[in-house]
């Protein structure tokens, strides 16, 4: 039975009932359920995930009941695999829960097609070589895939995948799409049935910005040959234009058309970021593109023609100072063109599916909405396959980052949680792991550290002895409060995947323990 939606209201409330839905139709896979992997998956189970499998071979040592809060005394010798889904199926009885006992690293060797099944893997606590067999599988079977990994005091997660295209995209902070450098004509008729010089002062101090800002420009772009203000000087003037129109000081609509007059000088047309996108050789379609292509190809299509050169509009209008008539009048105004922009879209859309010899119903109407009111957002990731970056001879960015003061401490420890799994696979241990070698793993783990950063290109750069210390210090050992983190940051990566909405992380997200900071490297 569906479970009510009332119970996940909360979150609801921020990818809404599609993101919802996908989540609950998703299947994830955890590899190795230490407490990075515990903790990713806690926080999806608790956020309704269709099904999860985890997958882990080791059984449950007194060490664990440290740091993995989801086995206690009870668990020890037992199957840790079987003790975490026990734990997890506990906090939610909604999602479909199951174990393997069976080291990932087996299953990876010996059963590829294994991974296929799922929507999305998590694969924690692997070295280099496991992670660039996991990441070819995956890319093959297109299936999602997200590295989460915990060491003493530092963390890295990467996403892997060939290409995710995101329509919500939900940026922080985005410009309102009003369309005052460029009013089409219902906007710009109704803008001219309004007197700015109006002598009833209720009249006067009600009229909204958007009405003062349309008019405003076209005066301004009659006296100075179709253009609007471009230089600081002119839009200086431009202001002080707008404010010698007020008749009272207690005129908010003047004020607030002071305040947005910056969105009269915004240029015309779509974003580079969106011009890039529908540039895309995957723009140019067949029976085998993905729905947000084709739409792309809709979209390309429209501003060649009846957008002319303007994404369709979102249709939404901001609060503002106003009489209710006048934005009652402006919302239907808005309202109207966005629909009318929709339909030529939605008609683009069905001729183009049955172009490349696909059911022309078989992208919804409110697929369809929803990328009309997003056009202007729309974010395409690609990702770098492991094995590419792995092997690379030079990691270009990799040499700035470790010679910037800023970034020194990650591009630090990305380069010496590299070097430990090169230092496991010569010494059969991680360093810092057994007592009494401390000082031969130090000596070895520089030595390893130095190749690593000669093959990368990174030559005539050192690492600092104190972060080479801590390293062996840390023995591998996974800390529960940075494991938290970690699981906590793949987790969210994981719903922006699977929902499709806001923006994955791009590049190897690195935390630093020692400094309290997490920063991004673009390698």
């Amino acid at each position: 039975m569906a479970e009510p939606k009332t119970k996940y209201d909360r979150q609801l409330r921020i990818w809404g009932e599609q993101g919802q839905t996908a989540l609950e139709k998703a299947s994830v896979c955890l590899l190795n359920c230490g407490p990075t992997g515990s903790e990713t998956l806690k926080n999806l189970v608790l956020g309704g995930v269709g099904s999860i499998t985890v997958i882990d071979g080791s059984k449950v040592e007194s060490g664990d009941l440290g740091n993995n809060f989801m086995v206690d005394e009870s668990s020890v010798g037992q199957s840790k695999a079987k003790c975490v889904c026990q734990f997890l199926q506990e906090l939610n009885d909604a999602v479909k829960a199951k174990f393997i006992e069976e080291y990932p690293e087996a299953l990876i060797q010996t059963n590829p097609s294994f991974f296929s099944q799922f929507t999305l893997v998590v694969a924690t606590q692997l070295v280099e070589d496991s992670m660039v067999k996991l990441d070819r599988i995956c890319r093959d079977a297109n299936v999602l895939l997200i590295f989460a990994r915990s060491y003493g005091l530092t963390g890295l997660v990467r996403i892997s995948l060939k290409e995710h295209t995101v329509i919500e995209s939900k940026p922080e902070h985005f410009l309102d799409d009003l369309r005052l450098n460029n009013p089409w004509p219902e906007l710009r008729g109704f803008a001219e049935t309004i007197d700015l010089d109006v002598s009833d002062p209720v009249a006067h101090k009600h009229t909204p910005y958007v009405v003062i800002l349309v008019k405003m420009a076209q005066e301004w772009a009659k006296s100075h040959g179709g253009k609007l203000p471009t230089t600081r000087e002119e839009k200086k003037e431009f202001k002080e234009l707008i404010k010698a129109r007020m008749t009272a000081i207690d005129e908010d609509n003047y004020r607030e058309a002071i305040e947005n007059s910056f969105k009269v000088f915004t240029p015309r047309g779509i974003s580079p970021e969106l011009q890039q996108i529908i540039s895309d050789s995957r723009s140019e379609i067949d029976s085998s593109s993905s729905d947000f292509w084709v739409m792309v190809a809709a979209l390309k299509e429209f501003l060649a023609n009846e957008g002319g050169g303007e994404a369709p509009l979102e249709g939404s209008i901001p609060d503002m100072t106003s009489s209710t008539e006048h934005y009652v009048a402006l919302q239907k105004i808005y309202q109207a063109k966005a629909e009318a922009d929709f339909l030529v879209i939605d008609q683009r859309v069905r001729s183009l599916l049955k172009k490349i010899g696909r059911d022309p119903s078989s992208i919804s109407k409110a697929t369809v909405k929803s990328f009309c009111k997003n056009a202007r957002k729309l974010k395409v990731c690609r990702y770098r396959p492991i094995e590419d970056e792995f092997s690379s001879p030079i990691l270009p960015d990799l040499q700035k980052y470790l010679t910037d003061e800023d970034y020194s401490v990650a591009g630090g420890f990305y380069i010496l949680l590299r070097a430990v799994d090169r230092f496991a696979a010569n010494y059969n241990s991680f360093p810092g792991k057994f007592e009494g070698v401390m000082d031969e793993d130090i000596s070895r783990l520089k030595t390893t550290a130095v190749g690593l950063l000669s093959d990368l290109g990174c030559n005539g750069v050192t690492l600092t002895e104190d972060l080479i210390n801590e390293m062996c210090r840390f023995g591998a050992a996974e800390l529960h409060a940075v494991a938290a983190f970690i699981g906590g940051i793949a987790s969210q990566e994981v719903i922006k995947l699977i929902t499709r909405q806001f923006v994955p992380l791009s590049g190897t997200f690195i935390f630093n323990g020692i400094d309290h900071k997490s920063q991004l490297l673009a390698l």
